[in-house]
């Protein structure tokens, strides 16, 4: 008997809904939230409200493009956190609704857990080589910075952490300071194309162990331009590239030096990379060549889904669903992982 799972994603300002069939994907619909790039950032009132006004076509949608009956869905797999709180609610509560009509279980998912099994999405007919366990899974987007040891579909480690910011704010803070808009990542990432990576240096933290810091790079790049643009007030505009360029370097060797050590220390040489940042072409660029270098087997998302996603909560879902976990009606949604 096929294992059809819907599984609805809302941790932050995109809403998503997707549908598994026996472990392949038929559909994976997402609605952006344009709204927040007059801001600078992502307003967490103005984003539950757009996912209210987006879940119920975006679900439909999905059910419609699958082409599947609502009689065939065997349980709903929902975002639980961490997130927004109030993104959270929207698809909690809808994902209850569903569960309660149809009479299935519901599965709550980790939506970082979501990131390191993203590697074993899979479409019709398409034949995707996944990654073996063990593997090191570099988790890198807005809200996290993570060095993760999976070991299983159910069973990982975190290793190593930021302290402070993660590697997506600094890049939206150095977009912030150059004026380039939000969000900063792919702006910085188009831009330092055509710039030099070795022309400015930055501070990087001396961290023990694998953990990480970018607050003290972003107070670098902070001072540097100060100091610059009082004897030379066009220096950024004069720069511009060569600024996108040495900041990206510099977050990716932090990244990477510490990414070397972990699979030095643990022996692992399957590698992946997930999250919204994991996207950068630096980075990917990067990590494949040092990765040759080390003979690291790596394995990098499809761009798609290196966003916020349903497709890897239906991933997670359907695993979760096979080992007979599901969550009561009574659960709320969490905005720290520290809470699962």
């Amino acid at each position: 008997m096929s294992v059809v799972i819907l599984a609805i994603e809302s941790s932050c300002d995109d809403t998503s809904a997707a549908v598994l069939k026996d472990g392949v994907v038929l559909s994976n619909i997402m609605a952006g939230q344009d709204v927040h790039r007059n801001f600078g950032g992502v307003i967490p009132e103005l984003a539950s409200r757009a996912h209210q006004q987006n879940i119920l076509p975006v679900v439909s949608e999905a059910i419609r493009i699958a082409d599947v009956k609502l009689r065939d869905i065997n349980s709903i797999a929902f975002t639980r956190g961490p997130g927004l709180l109030g993104s959270l609610l929207v698809g909690t509560s809808f994902a209850k609704g569903v569960a309660i009509s149809l009479k299935v279980p519901l599965v709550d998912v980790n939506h970082l857990h979501g990131h390191l099994l993203s590697h074993f999405i899979s479409e019709p007919g398409v034949n995707n080589e996944h990654p073996c366990f063990p593997y090191l899974a570099l988790l890198v987007s807005g809200g996290h910075t993570q060095i993760v040891r999976v070991d299983d579909f159910m069973s990982y480690e975190i290793i190593g952490s930021t302290i402070d910011d993660a590697v997506g704010e600094a890049f939206d803070k150095c977009a912030k300071l150059l004026d380039l808009g939000y969000p900063g990542g792919p702006i910085i990432d188009k831009l330092a194309k055509n710039g030099n990576p070795l022309k400015f240096k930055f501070a990087k933290p001396v961290i023990k162990g694998l953990d990480y810091s970018f607050s003290g790079v972003k107070t670098s790049l902070l001072y540097f331009l100060r100091d610059s643009l009082k004897e030379d007030p066009n220096f950024i505009k004069n720069n511009l590239h060569d600024l996108c360029a040495s900041f990206q370097k510099t977050l990716t060797d932090i990244l990477l030096d510490k990414l070397i050590k972990a699979s030095k220390e643990t022996g692992i040489k399957t590698i992946t990379l997930g999250g919204g940042v994991s996207a950068n072409s630096y980075l990917r660029e990067t990590v494949a060549e040092e990765g040759r270098g080390r003979e690291w087997k790596l394995f990098f998302p499809e761009i798609k889904y290196t966003t916020d996603n349903a497709a890897m909560i239906a991933v997670v879902g359907y695993y979760k669903y096979l080992s007979g976990m599901s969550i009561g009606l009574d659960s709320t949604p969490v905005s720290r992982v520290e809470s699962f």
